[in-house]
């Protein structure tokens, strides 16, 4: 954990990883093919990220391992947010990543990425759940960079460049 202007703690997420901040924080994670989902209720300043690198856990999976899959990832925040007293109707959601960032080749590039899967996934699991996408950055081909202010709810984005300008 690192502290930036004004002491607010900075934590960087890795993939795989969740965290859930009931004071202001800001939240970072770098994103290729994965996919980070962020949460926040304004009425109890609660903010969360989620980078989940798989698109479906296996059943019985516990929830350290969890982390790891997008379905199990935004389910477990959403529970931790409705035990905090959230409603789902107030909780804002947006998502990024999902991107293709590795070349595929031959008769493989007619198969489904696993980037393209994590975003079919985290549709699927907030329709199912109720819960309403505000802000999405996903797919195509360039990795990005998030950063969730859990103060404001506040999404930083920057996508991933070559020194020479181009997109990866």
């Amino acid at each position: 954990m690192a502290t930036i202007e004004n002491d607010i703690p900075v934590f960087y997420l890795q993939p795989g990883e969740v965290h859930l901040a009931r004071s202001p924080a800001v939240l970072r994670t770098l994103l290729g093919s994965c996919v980070g989902v962020t949460f926040w209720s304004s009425r109890l300043r609660l903010g969360a990220l989620c980078h989940g690198i798989l698109p479906r856990s296996p059943s019985g999976i516990c929830t350290a391992e969890g982390y790891r899959y997008v379905d199990f990832a935004i389910r477990d925040l959403l529970r931790q947010f409705v035990d905090l007293g959230a409603e789902r109707k107030e909780i804002e959601i947006k998502v990024f990543g999902g991107a293709d960032v590795l070349p595929l080749f031959g008769a493989s590039s007619k198969k489904t990425t696993v980037g393209q899967q994590n975003c079919q996934v985290v549709l699927e699991v907030l329709a199912i759940e109720r819960l309403v996408i505000v802000a999405s950055d996903v797919g195509g081909s360039v990795g990005r960079t998030i950063e969730l202010n859990t103060g404001s709810g506040e999404v930083l984005l920057r996508r991933l460049t070559r020194k020479n300008g181009q997109p990866w």
